[in-house]
């Protein structure tokens, strides 16, 4: 299955982004707008995204007709076939973002999921995030190898790991990973029940999120696939006899 829309984070700060309509529509973008840093600009000026908050239904298809001949990036509020790109709900704590998009078909739905989501992660996460940001250095120390590090993370970062993002407290705990030892070759086998990952276990999935190779018959379902890590090397056949590394090797329950 294809994405419908690419999730991407833009920074605006210091950046022109037009906004045009009024209402209670138009001040919430504006609003949100204004935390990014954004420049609001009218019509008239040079900028690369637009935001079409204007009720009447025939002066909205005129503006987003005017704008995309200018090559501008449009969202229409409340028009999902005419969007661009849409803006998502957002779950904020400090630098780490969380964003639930629907496409544009609704708002609510995006809404319901974020509040839900937003109980699930401390106060405290971004916190984590920038003392991970800060101890880079020295993780690249006490784990030279890039796969041994992101093993190392991955392990830390897996529910009740040391730094399991859902539990408060964790940029205290930096250390002791860093005192940990490196994590050793390995290679394990995840013997598929279906083409849907849904029905893989939760340590399946973080294996395949985490495996730095992925060895798959010619057949192996897509979808599956797609929940291993974009630069993961995949080998189709047989494992190779030697592979430091986490090595996973997909099996189809016949």
């Amino acid at each position: 299955m294809n994405l419908h829309s690419l999730p991407v984070f833009v920074r605006l700060a210091g950046r022109r982004v037009i906004l045009l309509g009024e209402g209670a529509g138009a001040d919430a973008k504006r609003r949100l707008l204004e935390r990014a840093g954004a420049l609001i600009v009218g019509e008239e000026a040079v900028a690369a995204l637009a935001i079409i908050a204007i009720e009447d239904e025939a002066d909205a298809l005129a503006a987003v007709a005017r704008l995309k001949a200018r090559g501008v990036l449009v969202n229409a509020v409340d028009r999902a076939a005419l969007c661009d790109f849409t803006i998502p709900a957002i779950v904020e704590r400090g630098p780490v973002l969380v964003s639930i998009g629907t496409g544009g078909v609704s708002a609510g739905l995006a809404a319901a999921l974020r509040q839900r989501i937003e109980a699930l992660f401390p106060e405290d996460l971004g916190i984590l995030a920038e003392a991970l940001y800060a101890a880079r250095a020295r993780l690249r120390a006490a784990f030279p190898d890039l796969g041994q590090r992101r093993r190392a993370l991955g392990a830390a970062l897996a529910p009740g790991g040391a730094l399991d993002p859902l539990l408060a407290g964790g940029a205290g705990r930096i250390a002791a990973v860093l005192a940990g030892a490196a994590p050793e070759s390995r290679t394990v086998a995840v013997v598929l029940r279906s083409a849907d990952p849904e029905d893989l276990t939760l340590r399946e999935a973080r294996w395949l999120a985490l495996a730095d190779r992925i060895v798959h018959a010619p057949d192996a379902p897509k979808a599956i696939l797609d929940r291993t890590r974009a630069d993961a090397e995949r080998i189709v056949g047989t494992a190779p006899d030697v592979a430091p590394g986490l090595t996973v090797i997909l099996e189809i329950n016949a």
